[in-house]
């Protein structure tokens, strides 16, 4: 048995090692659903700059992704094996009939066919609607009124932009701009999509409905209509001002090549904007930034929503330095260094001014949009290294992550307190992703790295956000999971953190998490749990087409067993075997299924890299408690 473990590590270990690049970091493809493919495809059409070959690469790709199943007949999901869905299949297809796909082809029937007895393009949300007003493929009234205005509101006004979420603010400060001004796409086919409508635009007289979530959506959709008669006599020198402060703010922080927000609709609104304004130099900067998204195969491509090189950096390192390959850690460690952000002071300093920055972010470079998740889970490893060159830039996180506590004792992801819950209800938000709140994953990495340092002064932080878990365990046991596919994703980051905080094993919190966990075990040994779980299916499973075990996810059970406390369990052993039985001939794994979520119901992600350092990490976890006398994890992550 030892043996044969020990050859699972090491094969994983030199797997995971030679993906390492030269200067210590590593970075893995980070995919979505077909809609930022088609909508680049759509880009490059909107700016008559078409690269036909790479277009013919990604309708490979969209076509491959193409749903036949019996939740989804035709048309396109938004993760592998999901049901249809509307806004996704309306791109798709206009992507692809843009590229030149007949619409008599019967893939495009088919998903034509879906479109239309889903209620055709008109249901589709706001920013896919925005996307075919651009284009002139429908009119600016299928979209609701988001004044350009809302640049010069005061921080006491209900509606700005300091109440949304960092993500909200890079999309929709050039995306005011290009409502404001209303350029229409170069298009130089002339493609449109009539035919996805299920009745001239003209006679579509409810293109923002409900349902609403509360009787606020019937209040903001009134103020919709009022905005509709009056914002044409809105004074041109306010109008005026506000362009010019959009323009400013987003040259500000167009971040250089990696562009605006590091995140693909805010580059690719900003290129537009640019276009529009005839300014070459910050086009070029934006569109190279969307460039660098493409992943490019020898007969397929895609666009990424970004890059996750400091994300897979970091949690690769903890794999490397727990199977022991402290070398390649330290590489890792020293990529990341230079990284951290100490000297510009970004947008979430605007509820806890004072706090002096220090925090990582998700991509290469996104210096005023640091987040709390990476800046933990890379200071935990630089800790974890023991090596003291490491220590200020892990007491400069340390300060960062505690000043950026919310007041309920949670932390969100990139901002503080952002969690005006009535913004979600404005009809531009039919995505329900306008704010970021506080959430368990994120507040459980924050505990783990604070109680891995173990300064007795930040006891009381500590205390704070146990006092949130407790109160947000769900009552079958599990916590939900905002960045990762979910409850099983929730679970194992809370029971890491309980345990560096010291919580004992049979509290009633823990003991309630660990029979939870147990009960989804899968036949096979494994976990597997998929999307659906953020819409109706049961917490902890996977009822998407193709149900499976998924390493991942196994990987984050048994982790999450083992800081419980239950490293002779028999499921975690069945969970280990299962992780070396699906070990391919490489030494790593792989999945299909998305392991991830941009935001739950709309957006979800596969990120390519989980499959190949998580269960690195839980069996040289495993190895390392057989062989110790006490079975504690010491870590927080």
């Amino acid at each position: 048995m030892n043996a044969i473990l020990d050859t699972a590590i090491e094969r994983a270990r030199a797997s995971l090692a030679s993906e390492q690049r030269q200067d210590g970091h590593l970075c893995y493809e980070l995919e979505a659903d077909a809609t930022i493919p088609a909508e680049y495809v759509l880009l490059e059409h909107y700016l008559d700059q078409i690269d036909e070959p790479l277009q013919q690469k990604i309708g490979n790709y969209l076509r491959r992704i193409q749903a036949d199943h019996d939740t989804n007949p035709g048309g396109w999901p938004l993760f592998h094996g999901g049901k249809f869905d509307i806004s996704a299949s309306v791109k798709a297809y206009y992507a692809l009939k843009i590229i030149g796909d007949s619409p008599d082809a019967p893939h495009m029937r088919k998903a034509r066919e879906a479109i239309l007895a889903h209620g055709g393009a008109e249901r589709a949300n706001v920013f896919t609607r925005i996307q075919l007003a651009l284009f002139g493929a429908a009119p600016w009234e299928a979209c609701p009124v988001v004044p350009i205005e809302l640049m010069l509101m005061p921080g006491w006004f209900p509606i700005n932009m300091r109440k949304v979420s960092y993500w909200s603010r890079t999309v929709m400060t050039p995306l005011m701009y290009l409502a404001a001004k209303k350029p229409v796409a170069r298009n130089p086919r002339k493609v449109f999509v009539d035919e996805l409508f299920t009745r001239p635009h003209a006679e579509i007289k409810d293109w923002i409905r409900g349902p609403y979530k509360s009787w606020l959506g019937p209040l903001f959709k009134k103020l919709d209509s009022a905005l509709r008669v009056t914002e044409p006599y809105f004074p041109a020198q306010y109008r005026d001002k506000a362009v010019q402060k959009a323009i400013a703010w987003t040259i500000e922080r167009l971040n250089g090549e990696d562009g605006l927000g590091a995140i693909y609709p805010a580059m690719a609104n900003s290129a537009m904007m640019f276009d529009h304004l005839g300014d070459k130099a910050n086009f070029d900067i934006a569109m190279g930034s969307v460039k660098k998204l493409l992943v490019v195969k020898d007969d397929e491509a895609y666009c990424q929503p970004c890059l996750s090189p400091v994300w897979d950096t970091a949690l690769a390192g903890h794999a490397l330095i727990e199977s022991g390959a402290t070398e390649a850690a330290a590489a890792a460690c020293d990529w990341l260094i230079p990284r951290q952000i100490l000297d510009v002071v970004g947008d979430w300093a605007d509820n806890t001014p004072g706090t002096r920055p220090g925090g990582w972010a998700f991509q290469y470079n996104n210096a005023y949009y640091p987040d709390v998740d990476d800046t933990a889970v890379a200071a935990m490893l630089l800790h974890r290294t023991g090596d003291p060159k490491y220590a200020d830039s892990i007491s400069r996180a340390r300060e960062w992550i505690i000043g950026m506590q919310s007041t309920n004792g949670a932390w969100g992801a990139f901002d503080i307190n952002n969690d005006r819950q009535y913004l979600n209800h404005i009809p531009f938000a039919d995505h329900g992703a306008l704010l970021d709140p506080p959430t368990e994953d994120v507040t459980a990495r924050c505990i783990s790295f604070l109680a891995q340092l173990g300064y007795p002064e930040d006891r009381p932080a500590i205390e704070r956000g146990i006092v949130y878990l407790r109160q947000t365990q769900c009552p079958d046991g599990s916590w939900f999971g905002r960045w990762g596919t979910n409850y099983i994703y929730g679970t194992w980051s809370v029971l890491c953190a309980l345990n560096a905080a010291g919580v004992p094993y049979d509290d009633p919190m823990i003991t309630r998490a660990t029979t939870w966990l147990l009960s989804k075990q899968r036949a096979d040994g494994g976990w597997g749990e998929d999307c659906e779980t953020y819409s109706v299916a049961p917490p902890g499973e996977f009822h998407g087409y193709a149900a499976q075990s998924m390493p991942s996810q196994t990987a984050w059970a048994v982790i999450g067993l083992m800081a419980a406390g239950m490293a002779d369990h028999d499921s975690v052993r069945r969970g280990i075997a299962f992780l070396q039985g699906t070990q391919d001939e490489q030494g790593s794994w792989t999945e299909k299924a998305y392991n991830a979520v941009g935001f739950p119901r709309v957006f979800y992600l596969r990120y390519h890299g989980y499959p190949r350092f998580f269960p690195l990490l839980a069996l040289s976890r495993y190895k390392q408690l057989m062989e110790s006398n006490d079975r504690i994890v010491k870590f927080g992550f």
